[in-house]
């Protein structure tokens, strides 16, 4: 068999079927459209099964597919590198894309988008595919930005709604930031490697650790290492994707785009991508310990900071993207630490429960007729049995209980950061510590809200005293006013109605929807046991990550404690972290099942803290006041100063003017007498000699 059209296969099987189902979106029936693209994406992840078969028999590839350009002593070519990291991220990426693309067949049933919907999602996995697989920075770059495209396109999908249209552009914008600092870690590397292809740069990044970059001659202080330099603008891009603080403004807003594509982004696809990167530039980053440090302590201050804020959400969909935000701050820490396959196990456990999790959420809020506030739920259990069981297993393995897969990889992460040494490691280790607590409280108070205790569906909002019914009208009429205003005849989203009708019950949602959630169940329970010894200790990462052991020996460290996944998981069972784990979920079911006033209470007695929490940490409005303000502001002063003062008054005003006094002096001369022509011209000819006669 040719492997090599088995490489193509993979991602040109997903951007078939986005083509059938985007360019004849209005001419194919529906089935046509999400057969074509759950074909594409089914067929890229059996290919990518028989791709890890083979790369797990030793046969790795790297090179080019064709030459895309020459520039002088450049070459730009799209090629794939084929090796244990590519292979682990293309199964991440497609098996939970499938799962995405058939739930949506169900979620989606009702909207007039429904083509369009599967051909960015199939677009998407296109996309993502093409940047795990590249061998080269010019391809990476290719997938990194066409991965930002469709985000775009899915986050603002009901492009009606105001809040969806701020959402994208949001997202797009704050992704422009990173993708600044990446393109110019790219520029860095092309000028001073001579080349975009991995290897070729990583065989002589060691030549070149100890270079350096001056960016402000004249001053001792302006000479940087160029290692360094280059690795901290590449993770600026990773900030940008997986939403590091402070570029993770667009994250929590992109659940104004359908469930389906919350999971895929959250999950496999686009905030993956700046962790899969991070750890592919391996052997760029071991050569910089000052861009280790950063890495960890962003890292750090995402997965504390953004875990306070899932507390205090009421929107089911929010809180699961809080708790994507301090998990990539986990993997970010993982990568700081030079611990490059945790973080990468952590992704791959993560993809599973964090689809699963949005993915039930989701079914959820089909029970619930698109109402996702938490506080109008409870007692979803007896309703819907099967979201209620895959919700409590991605829940629990989320919080790193014991035998669960996320168990493996967050614990792994936990005892990295313990053994390291790099600056930032001790805040770091603080950090994830706490983290367990916080995570474990949000997380079941998500859970006991909306499965457990008394039933508040059908009832009026105790806290804004909105009747559901008025809330249907009110929704019903904001829903035909931006019909009106459609210009593609494609009707809000369900979404916009929401809540049951007093008497309604919950109900257990369609097969084509639990399907998926089942799915995702047993890999988010099994995945961890099975492939924590071969990904972490058994060296199967040893050709596609490299680590400098002697610099930062924590994978080493790790090694010597590992004694199989049975033996760690009983051991954690008295561990600290187990413990933090366990009282964040008690005191969240005493909280919220046994003391409701409590948390109401808190409310009140911390104010100023709920206030801070609220407007998150208020990076909003900083962005909002400092810097979109800012910019207005110089650009209004450019276009006033440069543009009408120096262009049009002085420059083009000003020549201008100066015709026209040249003009007015001319007409003194021009009086249509002879004899004043040839007094002229008499006069001028003295002037030359007598300006000959004094040179002479």
């Amino acid at each position: 068999m040719d492997m090599q059209k088995l490489y193509l296969l993979v991602p040109l099987a997903p951007l078939l079927g986005a083509m059938i189902a985007g360019l004849f979106c209005r001419v194919i029936p529906r089935w046509v459209a999400h057969t074509a693209a759950i074909s594409g994406v089914a067929i890229a992840f059996i290919t990518s099964v028989v791709i890890f078969n083979d790369v797990a028999a030793g046969n790795t590839f790297n090179g080019p597919v064709y030459q895309w350009l020459t520039s002088g002593d450049y070459t730009f070519e799209v090629g794939f590198m084929i090796d244990q990291l590519t292979v682990t991220m293309m199964l991440v990426v497609t098996f939970v894309s499938l799962m995405v693309h058939i739930y949506t067949i169900g979620y989606m049933q009702d909207d007039p988008g429904y083509n369009r919907f599967f051909s960015y999602i199939a677009l998407f996995t296109f996309s993502m595919l093409m940047l795990v697989m590249s061998n080269n920075f010019m391809q990476l770059f290719f997938g990194w930005e066409a991965v930002g495209l469709v985000s775009y396109l899915l986050i603002g999908f009901w492009y009606t709604r105001p809040t969806a249209t701020l959402a994208n552009m949001k997202a797009f914008l704050v992704n422009r930031v990173g993708d600044f600092g990446f393109i110019l870690g790219i520029g860095l590397v092309l000028a001073h490697f001579g080349s975009l292809d991995y290897k070729t740069v990583f065989e002589q990044a060691p030549d070149l650790a100890q270079a350096t970059i001056t960016l402000f001659p004249g001053f001792d202080w302006g000479t940087v290492s160029l290692m360094s330099a280059t690795c901290i603008l590449l993770f600026i891009g990773a900030m940008g994707k997986s939403a590091q603080v402070p570029l993770h403004v667009w994250l929590p807003d992109s659940m104004e785009g359908p469930t389906p594509i919350s999971a895929l982004i959250h999950a496999a696809t686009m905030v993956t991508a700046g962790i899969f990167m991070v750890a592919r530039m391996s052997p760029l980053f071991e050569l910089s310990d000052t861009a280790l440090s950063f890495v960890i302590i962003i890292g750090s201050i995402t997965a504390l900071f953004m875990g306070f804020l899932g507390v205090i959400q009421n929107d089911i969909k929010r809180v699961v993207a809080y708790s994507t935000l301090s998990q990539l701050g986990y993997m970010t820490v993982a990568l700081g630490a030079s611990a490059y396959s945790v973080a990468i196990f952590h992704l791959m456990t993560h993809a599973f429960f964090k689809a699963l999790l949005f993915l039930a959420a989701g079914s959820v809020i089909i029970g619930m007729h698109h109402d996702q506030d938490i506080r109008n739920m409870g007692g979803l259990r007896k309703y819907m049995p099967i979201t209620w069981i895959t919700s409590l297993i991605g829940s629990l393995a989320l919080i790193g209980t014991p035998f669960f897969s996320g168990f493996y990889s967050k614990d792994s992460i936990i005892e990295a950061v313990a053994v390291s040494h790099i600056f930032g490691s001790g805040f770091a280790y603080f950090s994830v510590m706490a983290g367990v607590f916080v995570t474990a409280f949000y997380s079941f108070r998500m859970y006991f809200l909306v499965f457990h205790g008394e039933e508040r569906f059908g009832k009026a909002h105790e806290e804004h005293g909105h009747p559901v019914a008025a809330v249907h009208a009110k929704n019903d009429d904001h829903h035909a006013e931006v019909h009106d205003g459609d210009l593609d005849d494609e009707e809000v989203s369900p979404d916009h109605h929401h809540g049951l009708a007093p008497g309604q019950k919950p109900h257990e949602t369609p097969w084509v929807v639990w399907l998926p959630l089942v799915m995702l169940a047993i890999p988010s329970v099994v995945i961890g046991y099975i492939a924590i010894e071969p990904m972490l200790y058994g060296g199967f990462f040893k050709d596609a990550i490299s680590i400098n052991a002697e610099a930062h020996p924590v994978m080493e460290e790790l090694a010597h404690e590992f004694h199989g996944a049975f033996a760690m998981a009983t051991h954690a069972l008295s561990s600290p972290v187990f413990w933090l784990a366990f009282a964040g979920v008690a005191v969240s079911w005493f909280f919220y099942l046994k003391r409701p006033e409590i948390p109401t209470a808190i409310k009140a007695a911390c104010g100023p803290i709920y206030t801070v929490l609220e407007n998150k940490y208020y990076f909003d409005k900083f962005n909002e006041v400092v810097l979109a303000g800012g910019l207005r502001l110089l650009g209004r002063g450019l276009w006033k100063g440069g543009d009408v003062g120096v262009i049009d008054g002085l420059i083009v005003g000003g020549a201008v003017r100066l015709v026209g006094g040249i003009s007015m002096l001319a007409r003194f001369f021009q009086s249509g007498h002879i004899y004043h022509y040839a007094f002229t011209m008499i006069f001028g000819v003295c002037a030359l000699l007598s300006f000959w006669l004094l040179r002479a």
